[in-house]
């Protein structure tokens, strides 16, 4: 196993250690309810509040809660957010000052989706509450909308790209994903190199997977694992950013190899001396900061399709 301790740097040791504080390594033999408990406190403690001029409100698009955030300046796009957390934690508050920066930084306006969780609403509920407010949003909202997410939500939004063709076309301008989890082949690359990594781990994976799946077979079905399409034509240009010590890495590559391969637009970045979640190390990592201000980039560029001039 990689020796994390040495391959990391001060700040990225520094944002474990203060993770770890809250949300400790086997978080995931906490009973559920716990396990929101301690993740909550967990980004609270990592939360900055909004830049100056963002404010938010909450409401429904097609029934689903979401929080809009938006700026004085007239809105140039939307930013169609999931939140990662495994399926199973996570929020509206859980990425809340993340979302504002985005919006901030990009000048359009962010909605994030307030999906339902398992294992309550398992899979396809959670698709089909994202779904549901990304039919709404763009009913009711004009422009350019990008798809965007990290983790679980890289998955969601990855899936809507796929089940929008020929059913909501013209509206997706590009898509966002963050270290997402696509349903890749655990048996090579990153899930063999980076089990056991600092921030998730195989085995984190797995408790979450079978959680959502709520004990069943959903092998095949692009809507749980967008790898397992069978057809990557007609999708929006792509940006998939991950990190270099996580066992999700190869799907970043692996989804950017098979847009490319069916003659569509794709970037695959992998940030060097990265970790699972670094979404939350912005503040107190340059290398994470660097990561944010390329995510910044590439939700500005996707607003109109363009991925070349990515950094």
């Amino acid at each position: 196993m990689p020796d994390y301790e040495k391959l990391m740097d001060d700040e990225v040791r520094a944002f474990l250690a203060r993770t770890e504080q809250h949300y400790p390594p086997d978080a995931v033999d906490l009973t559920v309810q716990d396990q929101r408990r301690v993740y909550n406190a967990m980004c609270a403690d990592f939360d900055v509040g909004y830049p100056d001029d963002v404010t938010a409100q909450d409401r429904a698009f097609g029934g689903v809660t979401c929080r809009v955030y938006s700026r004085a300046a007239p809105v140039v796009g939307t930013v169609f957010y999931c939140h990662g957390g495994g399926f199973v934690v996570g929020g509206l508050d859980s990425h809340d000052s993340i979302c504002a920066e985005f919006c901030a930084g990009t000048g359009m306006q962010v909605i994030a989706v307030d999906y339902g969780l398992s294992p309550e609403r398992p899979f396809p509920g959670d698709f089909e509450d994202a779904w549901a407010a990304f039919e709404a949003v763009c009913a009711e909202t004009d422009g350019a909308i990008v798809l965007a997410g990290d983790s679980a939500g890289g998955n969601l939004v990855a899936a809507i790209a796929h089940y929008a063709r020929g059913r909501i076309d013209g509206r997706i301008t590009g898509s966002l994903l963050i270290y997402p989890g696509l349903g890749g082949d655990r048996t090579r690359g990153s899930y063999v190199t980076h089990a056991d990594a600092p921030g998730l781990s195989v085995r984190d994976m797995a408790f979450y997977q079978t959680l959502r799946s709520g004990g069943q077979d959903h092998t095949g079905d692009p809507r749980f694992a967008p790898l397992q399409d069978t057809d990557f034509s007609g999708l929006p240009p792509t940006v998939i950013l991950t990190a270099e010590f996580d066992p999700l890495s190869s799907d970043g590559e692996a989804y950017r190899d098979a847009i490319q391969d069916a003659g569509g637009r794709a970037v695959w970045i992998e940030e060097a001396g990265l970790i699972h979640a670094h979404l939350r190390a912005r503040h107190m990592s340059t290398r994470a900061a660097t990561s944010f201000a390329r995510m910044i980039q590439a939700l500005t560029l996707l607003r109109t399709g363009q991925i070349t001039d990515l950094d």
